[in-house]
């Protein structure tokens, strides 16, 4: 039985739920535990949510991910290799200091050179070659090829102040020493974990957030964040179970909005290593020395051993929508043509053979149990489908620091992973996952699987300096028919349906980049 349906008989006496006014202070029940503060160094959803309540981009996205100005009032293409960025002026950092052109350039230095990054955001910066400042209120930037997602790329990369790129370490951030940014709450207290607690910035220049204090308390067990709602412990939490989402709607003292995301949750599989591909083994599990992997046909087989449609309906309660691409197709860049795989199991046999593996091989899937909606029961049902259907498979479920430093370390052959892409378009979620890794071009900063192919490269370079809108979605929806539909080089899983719940008197608008952000949570009806 859901814990809401369990809870929900003691908190009905209660008047915790009274309309009232609201103290200032906010406190917001999160999903998955912050894992730095470092704004740069883990392109992490719930790390990047965070930051933003310090930290400011210049380009910023509402809740359907459209670009509006942040530290930047305007931009424009000067030419196909130059954008021209006019910067606010009079905004200050928290420490007094004045924001201007200085602060962007050292900043964008920083990105690519912080060390031991998990998923890197260097692939935003890369294409810039040169950044020229006629006046401190005004950036140009040059590429070297023309790159139309310049404005889209902005929308990634947090200021801070020279003085704190140049010198500061993660470190620095995480005891809270460099937190300082443009934004509209400060750093008080983080305690690894546990908690993130921010004061109102009262010298933001733009809109006050109606909130004086907010604490985030990272809840990963989705239960207890029902709970802490229920109790009044925390006003809003993010990550909805599925379980309880349905007897929350009709609760007249909770809120409850939801909005399908930008995050595609998928597989990766080692495309890399010719023999000695960890955790991969024969059907008796003895060690195999060639990886079965690297064989498409082998990865389409694993993609028509899942059953999309009961994971969706049974793991996910339908809160989630059964994905054939790496972005639901009211984004940009994506394909007509590629649909989800429907479970064929007399399909997927044929192709093992034909691949030279009738009787199946062993694998271990490897996924975290805190990062992703009933990201470790999805992890069980694809394990137990593969199972069922000729390659048994073993499941191996941790928590998400814990899985993405070993799995950045290449340390697994087969795991469950998502991403959502910031930019609102098709070349994020290619540019990390499946372009070939170069870490000096910013490439492939999340390619698990370590994917490579050629045609998929230069399709996706084409469209990256390709100015025609038209033209550059058709070029990224090809590169996603190739990478995915013809080399599935990861195979898709779902998309996420984001869902929070606030108490009675307090609105948020669903996002589709599943940001949890306190300034937007807006007090009365």
């Amino acid at each position: 039985m859901p814990l809401y349906a369990r809870a929900f008989g003691a908190v009905l006496a209660s008047t915790l739920f009274a309309a009232s006014a609201y103290a200032a202070d906010l406190t917001v029940g999160l999903s998955t535990p912050i894992t730095s503060l470092d704004p740069h160094f883990h392109n992490l959803t719930p790390n990047n949510s965070l930051g933003r309540h310090v930290f400011e981009t210049l380009v910023k996205t509402d809740e359907a991910q459209r670009m509006q100005p942040g530290l930047a009032e305007s931009w424009k293409a000067l030419n196909d290799l130059e954008w021209e960025f006019k910067l606010r002026r009079g905004v200050k950092f928290h420490n007094g200091q004045e924001f201007t052109a200085d602060d962007v350039i050292a900043t964008f230095k920083r990105v690519p050179n912080v060390p031991n990054s998990p998923a890197s955001f260097a692939f935003f910066v890369r294409p810039i070659v040169d950044i020229q400042t006629p006046d401190k209120y005004t950036l140009r930037f040059k590429t070297d090829k023309p790159h139309p997602l310049l404005p889209n790329d902005m929308t990634s990369i947090m200021i801070v102040p020279k003085s704190v790129a140049d010198t500061a370490k993660t470190e620095d951030f995480n005891s809270g020493k460099a937190m300082i940014g443009t934004g509209s709450y400060r750093y008080a207290e983080y305690v690894a974990g546990d908690r993130v607690v921010l004061k109102r910035n009262d010298a933001y220049y733009g809109a006050k957030p109606a909130w004086d204090n907010v604490r985030f308390r990272m809840i990963p067990s989705a239960p207890a964040r029902v709970a802490a709602l229920l109790a009044g412990d925390v006003q809003m939490i993010e990550g909805v179970p599925t379980a309880d989402i349905a007897q929350l709607s009709k609760d007249k003292r909770v809120a409850v909005s939801s909005a399908v995301s930008n995050r595609i949750i998928y597989l990766h599989m080692d495309s890399s290593r010719d023999k000695n591909s960890p955790f991969v083994t024969s059907t008796d599990g003895k060690p195999l020395e060639a990886n079965p992997l690297r064989d498409p046909r082998v990865r389409q087989a694993i993609s028509k051993m899942i059953d999309r449609d009961a994971i969706v309906s049974r793991i996910m309660e339908g809160q989630g929508v059964a994905a054939g691409q790496l972005l639901p197709e009211q984004f940009f860049g994506t394909s007509k043509t590629l649909k989800p795989d429907k479970y064929d199991p007399a399909a997927a046999k044929k192709l093992l053979a034909e691949a030279g593996y009738p009787n199946g091989f062993g694998l271990t899937l490897h996924a975290p149990n805190n990062r992703y909606i009933n990201d470790a029961a999805v992890a069980q049902a694809v394990a137990q489908f593969l199972s069922r259907n000729g390659i048994p498979t073993k499941l191996e479920t941790m928590p998400s620091n814990v899985f993405f430093s070993r799995g950045s370390k290449l340390e697994f052959s087969f795991l469950l992973a998502g991403w959502g892409a910031e930019t609102g378009e098709t070349s994020s979620p290619l540019r990390a996952l499946l372009a070939t890794f170069d870490q000096k071009q910013g490439l492939g900063t999340a390619n698990r699987g370590r994917f490579s192919d050629a045609g998929v490269d230069a399709l996706l370079t084409q469209a990256l300096t390709t100015i025609d809108d038209t033209k550059r979605g058709i070029m990224l929806a090809r590169a996603s028919e190739k990478a995915v539909g013809e080399m599935m080089g990861l195979v898709p899983l779902h998309y996420e349906v984001s869902t929070w719940a606030t108490r009675q008197g307090m609105t948020y608008k669903a996002r589709a980049d599943q940001n949890t952000y306190a300034f937007e949570v807006r007090p009365g009806k």
